[in-house]
């Protein structure tokens, strides 16, 4: 049980990766996408549990190098002028750094360590009595003796091993989009955001206020011809948010010239096994708690640890290592999806008056007891698992 196949080079993949190919494990990642993945939102690491995971690999220094430095975020109106700060450490972790930093770091720390294949998929997987028989768009078929899915949301080994998509994933009336553009507010370490019904439009500085992000969110079903189709997903958004006012139609004109456009819809996974024979999910592929939770890059990381060690544990048992793995993940998992549950109903109100209400509560929200009890509640989920040592 020594030659594991994982797919997906994001943030789950990698981070299983370093520590499969520290215990020993011979490690294959194959990924879609021809190269890493560029740009995306912000993601955060709090607490004890993250930080000693990122210690130990030997990439906290390098991810504090590059954090975005976010210091505020401010509403405005749809001229442009400040009305409400948000509270810093309500979403900030200890360190926030963008995904494809991330994906970066993660990246070389492991790319000697493991086999890489970019531009390539699984097609199928047939297990039989020595391993996984595997077949892939473009490279020729492989055995392995276990197959990890770290591929995302819309899991393509989850859906090849467990079933469909939609038996699984738990749409939650949100799409987002998010590009680099230029810093042309001139915003120094800081945010705007402008919040209408059903639609919010946002502008972050990054890379040391040379660039920002925009990122929008908006209110909608699942829509279907989106998945995969760039010129489709920009049609969408500039559909939604045309005359939206503030900075939309400018961020929209340059959306079109965006290196790394990145659309999806916005939701959770929720499964009764992560496990199946031969075949594991990690991350957001088992157990996704949202992009609006914060907690999915935290998430993915401990169980990457997790699932590593426990198979180094059970000496590559993969029966003794999966039901310790789900054993230790779950109630974890399911804490980190509470933080995503009810958090879209109030970053895209859809009725105008709980759009009135959230501009005027967002005023008061720092002077609140309340704050606090957020912040702390959010530290004690992400510290809420209880991590051996497999000899690491």
């Amino acid at each position: 049980m020594r030659n594991v196949l994982v797919s997906g080079a994001s943030v789950a993949g990698p981070a299983l990766a370093y520590w499969l190919s520290h215990h020993g494990f011979k490690v294959t990642i194959v990924e879609r996408a021809p190269a890493l993945r560029e740009g995306g939102y912000a993601v955060d690491f709090r607490g004890k549990a993250h930080l000693s995971i990122l210690r130990r690999m030997g990439v906290l220094t390098d991810l504090e190098a590059v954090q975005t430095d976010i210091t505020s975020t401010w509403y405005v109106d749809g001229t442009g002028r400040p009305q409400t700060r948000m509270p810093d450490d309500l979403f900030s972790g200890d360190v926030e750094i963008l995904r494809g930093d991330l994906a970066r770091i993660l990246y070389e720390a492991t790319r000697d360590r493991a086999e890489y294949v970019f531009g390539d998929s699984i097609t199928s997987l047939t297990e039989n009595g020595h391993g996984v028989d595997v077949t892939f768009e473009r490279g020729a078929p492989r055995r392995f003796d276990l197959v990890i899915g770290a591929d995302g949301l819309h899991s393509n080994t989850r859906r090849l091993a467990f079933g469909p998509e939609e038996d699984y994933v738990k749409h939650l009336g949100v799409y987002c989009a998010i590009f680099t553009t230029g810093n042309h507010l001139g915003l120094d370490r800081t945010g705007h955001a402008y919040l209408t019904s059903g639609k919010l439009v946002a502008m972050y500085s990054s890379n040391g206020n040379a660039e920002a992000r925009a990122v929008f969110y908006f209110a909608s079903p699942l829509l279907e011809g989106v998945r995969r189709n760039v010129e489709r997903q920009q049609a969408v958004l500039a559909e939604r948010f045309a005359g939206n006012g503030w900075e939309s139609d400018r961020l929209l004109r340059e959306m079109r010239h965006a290196p790394d456009f990145y659309f999806d819809s916005v939701g959770q996974v929720h499964m009764d096994r992560w496990t199946k024979s031969r075949v594991a999910l990690v991350g957001d592929a088992a157990c996704c708690p949202s992009s609006l939770s914060g907690m999915g890059s935290g998430l993915a990381l401990v169980g990457a640890y997790v699932l590593a060690g426990e198979l180094a544990a059970a000496r590559g048992d993969h029966r003794t290592a999966f039901a310790r793995y789900e054993e230790t993940m779950r109630e974890y998992a399911k804490g980190c999806q509470k933080m995503g549950e009810g958090v879209a109903g109030y970053m895209v109100p859809e009725s105008r008056l709980l759009t009135a209400f959230l501009h005027r509560y967002y005023k008061v929200m720092p002077y609140l007891p309340g704050k606090q009890m957020m912040v702390k509640k959010t530290r004690r989920v992400a510290e809420n698992v209880v991590l051996r040592d497999y000899g690491n």
